[in-house]
């Protein structure tokens, strides 16, 4: 069983300490492989001790022989894995083809992406009341992932249901102080662009995130931020995912006050919540 397979089996009984110890060899492994114990320690604010025992938690006789066995796994990772990868019709192949795809389409999609519909839109988020998202089957994930962003921001969000009567309530009961934000990567829901278009001939702000400029919802929002067409929708949905990402960035930047008060103030409140009650 190597170190990745023992810490996971271990992971939920360790000590906090322990614990921080183990997300940081499991996460930042390469920095790790080159660390003394002392290092290590400091990096996370540790004890050296803490570093040993917990290597002998593991089942190893110390810290050199656990961090060996993190040596192989990054020799793997920069020696081995890419000579695997030359071989055809092999998994290493194939990951390293679709990590090539997508590394292509995001260069694509940070090139032709518009900043000036970026801003718009971002500065728009600032202004409204609360912030509606009309997201398709596919862009579903894209959408909780946008929500969580705008939440950590303190900015007003819910994602409306994707049926014909919830999405007429939705826009029914939208003010002009509200935003229609469309989400779509494969352009399968015509109901969203014509919720869209129904919303504009009641004044209400559009805007549309979506994974190709030619989808339809670009026709009806008042601001596009579109990612560069692909013919795989996974490709379309992990562009859609890196503009939002983004937007989130551009959100933080511009409200940076707020960000930091609702971050707070959730830190706060977690702990109050772990408190027992009297």
């Amino acid at each position: 069983m190597d170190y990745v397979a023992r810490i996971r089996q271990e992971r939920s009984n360790m000590s906090k300490s322990f614990a921080k110890l183990a997300d940081y060899l499991l996460d930042s492994y390469v920095e790790s492989a080159f660390m003394t114990a002392s290092e290590l320690a400091h990096t996370l604010n540790l004890d050296a001790a803490t570093v040993v025992r917990f290597s002998q938690y593991l089942g190893y006789a110390g810290f050199p022989e656990l961090q060996q066995e993190i040596r192989e796994r990054v020799k793997d990772d920069l020696l081995r894995r890419p000579v695997q990868a030359e071989q055809e019709g092999s998994v290493p192949a194939i990951a390293a083809a679709a990590m090539r795809e997508l590394a292509i389409a995001l260069e694509h999609t940070r090139i032709s992406l518009d900043t000036n519909d970026l801003e718009r839109l971002a500065e728009r988020i600032g202004e409204v009341r609360r912030i509606i998202i009309l997201a398709e089957g596919p862009a579903q994930p894209n959408a909780y992932s946008l929500v969580q962003y705008l939440e950590q921001g303190g900015f007003p969000v819910y994602i409306a249901r994707a049926g014909i009567g919830d999405l007429a309530r939705t826009i029914n009961t939208a003010t002009p102080q509200d935003l229609i934000l469309a989400m779509e990567v494969s352009g399968h829901s015509p109901y969203i662009t014509r919720a869209l278009s129904e919303a504009e001939a009641k004044g209400i702000p559009t805007a549309a995130i979506i994974g190709a400029a030619s989808l339809a919802s670009a026709r009806c929002a008042n601001i596009v931020v579109a990612a560069q067409a692909h013919d795989s929708m996974g490709v379309a949905i992990v562009s859609l995912e890196a503009i939002i990402y983004t937007l989130a960035q551009v959100l933080r930047w511009r409200y940076a006050e707020r960000f930091a008060g609702t971050e707070q103030a959730i830190a706060e409140l977690s702990e109050r919540i772990q408190q027992p009650l009297d």
